[in-house]
């Protein structure tokens, strides 16, 4: 019974360490299966991530390009061409100055007495306008005139006398002589008379007065300065190659700041008959009508204009792009690109060219962003693309 039990006891065991043997190689071969499925999620996992990254990537390049394609687009701004008036102008700037102006002298040491003109009296050539102290003339002149009475008297019978030859020939010559000395004499006494009379020069408006009543004035002092206002003219210097674009009686403009900004009225009076050689200029006069209400002395910018067009086609000169010495424009296309242009103008003012071909009305330049373009360049409308933005926001709300 004891080897019995004892059989028992080993049969059990063995049958204990085949059990456990068995679970063990049941758990081995879980772990290789649980491994090949991990490592074949981990695979597809991998290749998901790669196709991914791949599109990724894709999308990126797509919109890298897609952002090429619109920094390619530069915005600018356009103006259609229209057509109007444009002048061709040489512009020069001066002071204006009148050509009649004179000042008046005292020609003798007298007191003034009376003073019959002020400052802004229109006056007339030869008009009295001061009277100087004329007693002691006016002595003098009636004294030389009874002088001179007597002596045509004496003279008339020395004359009778000489003719019939009752007195000798030397007392006929001294009474000839003594007539005719008393003669000049009256006309010394009138002339200095006629010092104590200041009349004026010309015709104009007195401008300034340096003399009161009652001064003691001197021989060659300064009293009166009188100008024309109807001689104030612009004097300009063109340069001798503008010389066959000018002619008198062209039309020039005046520009007065102190006199506001208007434009007043001229003409070429006339043209110098040389040429400066050290300037090479010409000068030109420009005359000036009284009614412009200019004075001499303003600074004046003067406008000569050499010619017209009445129906040209304009390009501002914002549009322009120099490059040496030649002028281009950009011009917008119906493909939203620009050409650029070589222009050569024909005419030309202030704000505007006008071109000698290519352009027409109605073609459409670019006057901001071209220092950006070149010809062919992509463009889009600065003006247009707000518009629609705006658009767009407004049937968003």
């Amino acid at each position: 019974m004891r080897f019995l039990a004892s059989g028992m006891r080993l049969l059990l065991a063995l049958c204990l360490l085949l059990s456990l043997g068995l679970g063990t190689a049941c758990n081995r071969s879980d772990d290789a299966g649980s491994g090949d499925e991990t490592e074949a999620v981990d695979g597809d996992s991998d290749s998901n991530e790669d196709r991914d990254s791949k599109k990724s990537k894709k999308k990126d390049k797509d919109g890298e390009d897609e952002e090429d394609d619109e920094e390619e687009a530069v915005p600018i701004e356009v103006v259609a061409l229209e057509r109007g008036k444009i002048e061709s102008l040489l512009r020069f700037s001066t002071n204006l100055e009148a050509e009649n102006e004179v000042q008046v002298f005292s020609e003798a040491e007298r007191k003034v007495t009376r003073l019959l003109v002020e400052e802004g009296d229109d006056v007339a050539k030869g008009q009295l306008l001061v009277r100087l102290q004329d007693e002691a003339q006016r002595t003098e002149v009636a004294r030389v005139e009874s002088q001179l009475a007597k002596a045509k008297r004496e003279y008339e019978r020395q004359t009778n006398l000489w003719e019939q030859k009752l007195i000798s020939e030397e007392t006929y010559t001294e009474a000839t002589h003594t007539r005719e000395q008393l003669e000049l004499a009256l006309r010394d006494a009138k002339r200095e008379l006629g010092y104590t009379e200041v009349r004026a020069p010309i015709k104009g408006t007195i401008t300034e007065r340096f003399v009161n009543v009652g001064d003691q004035v001197t021989v060659n002092q300064h009293l009166f300065d009188i100008v024309d206002f109807d001689s104030i003219v612009a004097r300009v210097y063109v340069p001798e190659k503008e010389l066959h674009r000018l002619k008198p009686g062209q039309v020039a403009r005046l520009f007065a700041e102190a006199a506001g900004a208007e434009a007043r009225a001229g003409a070429v009076d006339r043209l110098a008959p040389r040429v400066d050689p050290k300037s090479g200029t010409v000068k030109v006069t420009v005359a000036i009508p009284r009614g412009e209400n200019l004075l001499p002395g303003m600074y004046v910018t003067v406008e000569l204009i050499t010619e017209v067009h009445e129906d040209a086609v304009l390009v501002p000169k914002k549009a322009l792009v120099y490059d040496a010495d030649q002028i281009f424009v950009f011009r917008m296309k119906d493909d939203e690109t620009v050409e650029r242009l070589l222009i050569e103008a024909a005419l030309q003012d202030r704000d505007n060219i006008e071109p000698a071909s290519i352009l027409a009305a109605g073609d459409r330049v670019v006057v901001g962003g071209q220092s950006s373009l070149k010809d062919g360049s992509m463009v889009r409308l600065v003006g247009a693309e707000e518009s629609e933005e705006g658009a767009e926001e407004q049937e968003a709300s």
